[in-house]
C-alpha cells in the first residue's frame, strides 16, 4: 500500500496535501466558515466630575443588581435599541439610570471617546465593540438611581486601576484623565458633542 502523506503545519493549523479552497490564499481562508460575532450594540458612559479642594477627578461607579454583573461596580452600561444610535442610547441609559438630562444645567460636557476596546463574551461567543461617552456633571449633582442599581461610589483618579473590573474600563478612565479633562488637549473640543443638536 502507497504510504500516506504527512500534513503540513501551516499558520498554527493542520493542512492536509489535498488541493486548497479556491479562498484560500497562502494558507489563510479569506470567507470564514464560523467564528464569533461581532456586536456593536452595548455602550458605557462614564460620568465624571473635578473636584477643586482637593484637586483630583472622580468617576461614578454603580452596583449592579441583576446578572450577569450582579453586585459588581460600573459605569453606566446599556444596549442599541432598534433605529437608536450609540449616542442616543448612553444620552437615554443616563436619564434612566441616573436621572441626568445632558441638556441640563447639571452637566459641563458630553464627550465621545476615541478609542474602543473589544471585549469577548464567552456565553454568547461575540466580540463586543463597544462606544464609550464621557459626560462631566457639576460637582454637587447628586444622582437618582433606578431598580438597575443599588449603590453608587464616586472613585477617585487615583484609584482606577484597583477599582474598574475590566481593562477596557480602566483604559476609558484613563483616556478622560489624559484627554477629555485637561484644558489644552488638542482632542478635547474634537470629541465634544453637543447634545442639543443630537
Amino acid at each position: 500500500m502507497p504510504k500516506s502523506k504527512r500534513p503540513s503545519r501551516i499558520a498554527g493549523k493542520t493542512k492536509s496535501s489535498a488541493t486548497p479552497h479556491p479562498e484560500d490564499a497562502d494558507g489563510y481562508r479569506l470567507s470564514p466558515a464560523g467564528g464569533p460575532r461581532l456586536r456593536s450594540d452595548i455602550v458605557d458612559a462614564y460620568v465624571f466630575r473635578i473636584n477643586t479642594r482637593p484637586k483630583s477627578v472622580e468617576f461614578l461607579q454603580l452596583l449592579r443588581t441583576a446578572d450577569p454583573l450582579a453586585k459588581t461596580w460600573h459605569p453606566v452600561m446599556g444596549h442599541v435599541e432598534s433605529s437608536e444610535t450609540a449616542v442616543a442610547c448612553a444620552i437615554r441609559e443616563l436619564r434612566e439610570e441616573l436621572g441626568l438630562d445632558v441638556n441640563a444645567d447639571e452637566a459641563i460636557g458630553l464627550w465621545a471617546l476615541e478609542q474602543v476596546h473589544p471585549y469577548y463574551i464567552a456565553p454568547i461567543d461575540s466580540i463586543v465593540l463597544s462606544p464609550r461617552f464621557a459626560v462631566q456633571v457639576r460637582a454637587e449633582w447628586k444622582p437618582r438611581l433606578n431598580d438597575e442599581h443599588t449603590g453608587l461610589r464616586w472613585v477617585r483618579d487615583r484609584d482606577v486601576a484597583k477599582s474598574f473590573m475590566w481593562p477596557g474600563q480602566i483604559a476609558a478612565c484613563t483616556e478622560i484623565l489624559s484627554h477629555i479633562v485637561p484644558s489644552r488637549s488638542l482632542a478635547r473640543e474634537r470629541l465634544r458633542l453637543d447634545p442639543s443638536a443630537l
